[in-house]
């Protein structure tokens, strides 16, 4: 029989080279909203929601002052931030849009709905969040059945309003 992972398994934290520590540091505290947890020395720090040991580690080990991986190539698509409310997601699409911040795109895929764009270092960034699971779309035989489909960003920011 197939091993399978068990159903209480979470993926702990990402830890992302970088080519800048401040810059990362500056959109994912300033403009994200993580807490900085700790520094360490002057080539990697660990960020956290909730007082978590780090959710986000960032480091210079082997990256400082280099350049942006290549899209065409193997590595991270992206890192995936789930929030926990659809309002928390229209405030951080509000601070993005505030701040100038370029988005990718943004998707309703039936089980949630994401905002994707670049950290500046060009990691790819889904912001997102889940819609109760009983809402989630199904075909005849009850297999999820995901989609993408443009978000209403509108309808959203005005969440951010209430």
């Amino acid at each position: 029989m197939a091993y399978t992972v068990p159903p209480q398994t979470r993926i702990g934290h990402v830890h992302l080279k970088v080519a800048d520590l401040d810059r990362a540091v500056a959109f994912y505290r300033d403009l994200l909203g993580f807490e900085v947890t700790q520094y360490y020395g002057n080539s990697a720090v660990f960020l956290s929601a909730g007082g978590y040991h780090h959710h986000i580690g960032l480091n210079t080990w082997q990256s400082k002052g280099a350049s942006p991986a290549p899209r065409n190539s193997a590595g991270l698509f992206h890192v995936a931030i789930l929030y926990p409310k659809r309002r928390d997601l229209a405030v951080i699409l509000k601070r993005l849009t505030d701040a100038g911040y370029p988005i990718d795109g943004a998707s309703d895929h039936g089980v949630s709905e994401a905002i994707y764009l670049r950290d500046p270092d060009y990691n790819g960034v889904e912001l997102y969040c889940d819609r109760p699971q009983e809402e989630w779309p199904v075909d005849k035989d009850g297999n999820i059945n995901m989609t993408t489909k443009q978000l209403d960003l509108s309808a959203l920011l005005s969440e951010a309003e209430e």
